[in-house]
């Protein structure tokens, strides 16, 4: 009976987190006559794709999708090359030193982006990157960089130090330490930390909102919010939708190609040995 009651509780859990993205594919392969249709259809027929068709040609998407990927990937690598330079440095800090860092940058990690926007669009504008791609991925690499620290020192954290004397004694460098033995031995957390960051990277809004002011510029995220229809007053629900379940596409995919990963990085630690 638990066996079952667990089972249904699960169903009913995963019914409520995928039914929106379901309705999102649903919405997004109906003609635009048949959005807000009654009686409400639940398998869409014939399925249109005419929404799709308008965002890629008559909108400028494509561009939003390689402006998103240029800045999300640009972010997160940097966010990793910075935080596993600055988590390598931490490890030989003394364990008292290193612990109280932590604890300041689990709490810089948690700060809201948002309460950050004024400061980080000053600092940008004192830089001339104002409503450049470059800008964007400079942000995105601060704020992440806190969170990108305390992942990964806690990764290098596993990795006993007697390892680095021995390389040491094998004739690497303190740069050879960290890119030859520590990274690939820590490939979850540091697969952990790129995708939580490309995540953030790819779905952040206000402060992109802030930076870009060029259309050519804006990433996915501004660029759907910004859709309109004919009218100041129409609103494309079909198109939105479109662009949603193809900005959407990438992430599920990247979450898939590196599942395994993401669960053992998740699970380090939880046993013993």
């Amino acid at each position: 009976m638990k066996k079952i009651l667990f089972l249904l509780l699960g169903l009913i859990a995963c019914t409520c987190c995928l039914f929106p993205f379901y309705w999102t594919v649903v919405t997004a392969l109906k003609p635009s006559s048949k959005v807000f249709s009654l009686p409400l259809e639940y398998f869409p027929w014939p399925i249109s794709f005419e929404n799709f068709y308008r965002i890629w040609e008559k909108r400028p998407f494509a561009r939003y999708l390689i402006n998103s990927l240029i800045v999300s990937g640009g972010g997160t690598l940097l966010s990793l090359l910075l935080s596993s330079l600055l988590a390598f440095r931490l490890r030989y800090f003394p364990v008292s030193r290193a612990l109280a860092l932590q604890r300041w940058l689990l709490i810089a990690s948690i700060i809201p982006p948002t309460l950050l926007v004024i400061p980080v669009f000053m600092a940008i504008k004192a830089l001339g990157l104002v409503n450049h791609l470059l800008g964007l991925i400079l942000s995105y690499t601060v704020l992440n960089l806190p969170f990108g620290v305390w992942l990964l020192y806690a990764s290098f954290s596993k990795v006993p130090r007697e390892l680095d004397e021995a390389a040491l004694l094998d004739g690497f460098s303190r740069l050879g330490i960290l890119f030859r033995l520590l990274l690939p031995l820590s490939r979850t957390g540091l697969a952990v930390a790129g995708i939580l960051i490309f995540i953030f990277c790819w779905n952040e809004f206000l402060l992109a909102l802030t930076l870009l002011q060029d259309q050519s510029h804006y990433t996915v995220p501004v660029g759907i919010a910004l859709l309109s229809g004919t009218s100041a007053y129409e609103i494309p629900w079909g198109e939105i939708n479109a662009a949603v379940t193809l900005t959407t596409l990438p992430v599920i995919l990247l979450v898939a190609l590196f599942q395994s990963s993401i669960l053992e990085g998740l699970t380090a630690g939880a046993l013993k040995g």
